[in-house]
């Protein structure tokens, strides 16, 4: 008997629950399959790739696996498709986890239009399919990934699992450290919805059947206030498939130029000089492209352009620019990506930056919040303090406090802190202005005495008891982020690897931070290793309603899904309220 049929003989659904799944034996069958694709991708194998796909696409875990995450973990869980299907019942669940394979015709997906972040006159459209065919998608995805995570270029960061906008940014730092250079900043119009099916299909160059079902959907049409719409080009932004597909489609970009403008190395006034080649970094449809040489990057974007017209893709003129990131060039110096500001400042000898043989620079790089977040970020604060005119203080700091310290850990990783301090000035007198507006007939002294607390950092708005406390944008530490390794994955098994940068991510809170190292990276429910795109949410081992405290040694860091079943096993929910206030879920 053959591998493949043993391991298919081991595969038989459980007579128990959909609770009582042996979860933990799930996933580490599921992962295995997954790092034997990848490994066997490292090295060409395409054979042995498409056979175990195969075999994953099969397996009842891995079903398992699927289901769970488009009706347990995703955000999106509770958004129907055309057929109006929501939450599922753990019975539903195992059901459909019995009907789920590949081939079956998938429905069109239902299209949602949602306004673009920071822009309220534009908007977006999502196509959301059924709960079926995401769980389909989702299964497809775990065959599909391990394949591409061994292909896709080292400085592609988006959408892809391990990756994040501070990687990004940081392999930015890296080039602009030592030299300044010319930036092609260009983003790409309408990626999701222009990319040429055909050629998307013709790079996948996978199994017939995958290409069947992938083909399906891409062709599965958009309802829209029921009336079905052809989909002749792109990818529906909705399905989990999605951006894997985008990522696919725009695999090679790197490869490309750097074909079309090698490293070269000349023999000038008796010295060897070498000229790099240009250096894309990529997140998602965002992208740079730095080069010491204009005429490099002018080649560049014309390189790039013809490029993307295989792909039935475009630049968009409006959000396409050069620019230099020391140096004024068409009126602009320096350039935003994924909301910060890059460039390089002149400075004085005692400032500047050095080479690694210590001749001086110059220059400093510095990287800072752009200044259309941080106007966003002050009217979201302003718009938080005038909704709540009559809310009591302390919901207004529980409001304002996610919100700060959110987006003060986002930007913790590079030169903030005036900013923050900045902000904080702002909001001081947003603050002031709520205070004033709610007590007319008083004078300052009284509203500072009701509503500030003086300690030794200064003012804080808090309550008198100073059981609320508003968070200050610069009482965030700043700590330089340690980019990814170049061709890391979390397929190739590492789990200290990546169970430290989970740890040490800018965006993990310190809660989560200090449970992970206590836990020593793993799950206290299901004893296993948190992996990358698992959404941790914080547990109260006794809970509240159940007599439990806030104190560290009562918390816990379980997976979403572990604590959907903790809360149905302890009987909280039935006790009074769920433990899972916005306050405990720790999502990452």
């Amino acid at each position: 008997m053959s591998s493949s049929q043993e391991a298919m003989n081991t595969e038989e659904t459980p007579m128990y629950g959909w609770n009582e799944l042996p979860w933990n034996k799930i996933e580490r069958r599921t992962f295995k399959l997954q790092k034997r694709i990848y490994r066997a991708s490292q090295r060409g194998d395409v054979k042995t790739v498409h056979k175990l796909q195969k075999l994953l696409l099969t397996s009842w875990s891995a079903k398992c696996l699927a289901v769970r995450r488009v009706t347990q973990d995703n955000q999106g869980k509770k958004t129907a498709g055309v057929d109006g299907v929501k939450i599922l019942t753990p019975h539903a669940r195992l059901f459909l986890v019995t009907i789920l394979k590949l081939g079956e015709k998938p429905s069109p997906t239902r299209r949602v239009w949602i306004p673009k972040p920071g822009k309220k006159d534009e908007q977006r459209a999502l196509g959301i399919p059924t709960v079926y065919d995401r769980a389909v998608q989702t299964l497809m995805k775990l065959a599909l990934e391990p394949e591409w995570e061994a292909k896709f270029e080292p400085n592609s960061y988006g959408f892809r699992p391990g990756r994040s906008c501070h990687d990004a940014i940081q392999a930015i730092f890296n080039e602009i450290r030592l030299k300044p250079k010319y930036v092609l900043d260009a983003d790409i119009a309408k990626c999701f919805d222009c990319i040429n099916h055909s050629a998307l299909l013709k790079k996948l160059s996978t199994t017939p059947t995958i290409n069947r079902q992938i083909k399906a959907w891409l062709k599965a049409g958009v309802m829209d206030n029921g009336e079905l719409f052809p989909t002749e080009e792109g990818t529906p932004q909705g399905g989990t498939i999605s951006p894997l597909a985008a990522n696919i489609a725009l695999h090679g970009m790197e490869a490309y130029i750097k074909e079309k403008f090698p490293e070269t190395r000349k023999q000038i006034a008796g010295k060897r000089v070498r000229t790099a080649a240009p250096v894309l970094i990529r997140y998602a449809d965002d992208l740079v492209i730095l080069h010491p040489d204009l005429e490099v990057i002018k080649g560049c974007k014309a390189a790039m352009e013809e490029w993307l017209k295989d792909m039935g893709l475009e630049l968009k003129p409006s959000k396409t620019k050069l620019t230099h990131t020391l140096e004024v060039y068409e009126g602009n110096v320096g350039f935003d990506f994924l909301g910060f500001h890059v460039r390089q400042y002149p400075v004085g000898k005692h400032r500047t930056g050095k080479k690694r043989n210590g001749e001086s620079l110059g220059f400093k790089p510095l990287i800072t919040p752009s200044k259309e977040k941080v106007k966003q970020h002050v009217q979201r604060l302003g718009t938080i303090v005038r909704r709540h005119k009559a809310a009591p203080q302390q919901a207004l700091i529980a409001k304002l406090n996610p919100v700060i310290m959110g987006w003060s850990r986002y930007y913790s990783t590079q030169v903030s802190k005036e900013v923050f301090t900045a902000v904080d000035s702002i909001l001081y007198q947003q603050l002031r202005a709520w205070a004033n507006s709610r007590h007319p007939h008083k004078n300052r002294h009284w509203i500072s005495d009701k509503y500030w607390l003086v300690e030794t950092e200064g003012w804080i708005f808090a309550t008198k008891d100073s059981k609320y406390r508003l968070w200050k944008h610069a009482k965030m530490p700043i700590k330089r982020h340690t980019k990814v390794q170049n061709n890391r994955s979390p397929y190739d098994g590492d789990w200290i690897y990546w169970g430290t940068r989970k740890g040490e991510h800018p965006e993990t809170t310190k809660a989560i931070g200090s449970l992970l190292k206590r836990q020593q990276g793993k799950c206290r429910w299901c004893e296993l290793y948190f992996k990358e795109g698992d959404l941790l949410e914080i547990d109260h081992i006794i809970p509240k309603s159940l007599g439990g405290t806030d104190a560290k040694e009562n918390k816990q860091l379980i997976h979403r899904h572990c604590h959907d079943q903790k809360t149905a096993q302890d009987g909280s929910c039935k006790a009074g309220a769920h433990d899972n206030t916005p306050r405990n879920r720790g999502a990452v």
